[in-house]
């Protein structure tokens, strides 16, 4: 009996782990969780699970310590070039933004020049003056660094921004971002060929759930005569399903879109004569 494990870590707390372990149950994989450990197996699926805290999982990845990792896409950037990037996962959305206090004139990039910025991402923004050809005083904090202007340790900062309610809080303005960021799959460079088989099936779930997110299931009655326009305009996975209706002249379609293009086409469906629209969630979309 095989009892190779495909190791992963995730964030051990907060809403990146909430959102980890979601997708993972979504995907049909139940994890035996419980309180306070640092290690869990999954059930029902060749799975480890170790909780690490977001900054140290570049490291462990390198090491080989874990196979994969479900993290943040600006720790990726600034602590892990060299790890394997794998899909995106479309959760945990930020962007990694310098602020300033709100009293502060700022009207272009040039007005960092020589001053005293804090951050955890000193990577990240070295990167990003550099190619804006800007010098700046990095100070490194690990932690809140929105405080750091407030107490006259820095004149800008540079830190993950969500809704901007803690930049609001504390009396700053985001003034520029330099990367969007959201959840992603991170390979460990060193993953065997035994554990690499046992990510492809994960992959090929995660990415079935992440299909359902992003898509709806529509179904709508039509003119006949209306179909070949409303079927160009959705054109669904392959091609849509199309029913006859048991009153003459009319069928019903059912058909999948993505649920960004569902807005934008539905004044045209109407036009087309399309009536009892139904829009309905997907569990699971296999491709």
């Amino acid at each position: 009996m095989n009892t190779t494990k495909l190791r992963i870590a995730i964030q051990k707390s907060g809403r990146l782990n909430e959102d980890s372990l979601q997708i993972l149950k979504d995907a049909g994989i139940s994890i035996d969780n419980g309180k306070e450990q640092l290690k869990a197996s999954a059930r029902n699926f060749p799975l480890e699970v170790m909780y690490l805290r977001n900054g140290d999982i570049p490291q462990y990845l390198r090491d080989g310590v874990v196979d994969v990792a479900i993290l943040g896409e600006n720790v990726l950037i600034e602590k892990g070039e060299d790890i394997i990037t794998g899909d995106k996962l479309g959760f945990s959305k930020c962007r990694v933004s310098i602020a300033v206090p709100k009293s502060m004139r700022y009207n272009r990039i040039e007005d960092l020049q020589g001053k005293r910025i804090a951050t955890s991402y000193p990577n990240t923004v070295n990167a990003f003056l550099a190619e804006k050809g800007i010098t700046a005083e990095l100070h490194i904090i690990n932690g809140s660094v929105e405080i750091a202007p407030n107490i006259g340790l820095a004149d800008a900062i540079c830190d993950i921004v969500s809704s901007g309610s803690t930049l609001f809080k504390n009396n700053l303005k985001e003034v520029e971002v330099i990367l969007k960021s959201e959840a992603i799959l991170a390979i460990s460079p060193g993953i065997n060929e035994e554990r690499k088989a046992i990510l492809e099936k994960l992959q090929f779930r995660l990415r079935s759930v992440l299909n359902a997110r992003t898509s709806k299931y529509i179904l709508m009655n039509v003119p006949n005569d209306k179909l070949p326009a409303v079927i160009k305009l959705l054109p669904g996975m392959r091609s849509p399903t199309v029913l006859p209706l048991a009153e003459e002249g009319w069928s019903s379609l059912h058909t999948v879109i993505k649920e960004e293009r569902f807005w934008e086409v539905i004044d045209e469906l109407k036009q087309y004569g399309a009536e009892g629209i139904l829009v309905a969630p997907i569990e699971k979309m296999v491709m």
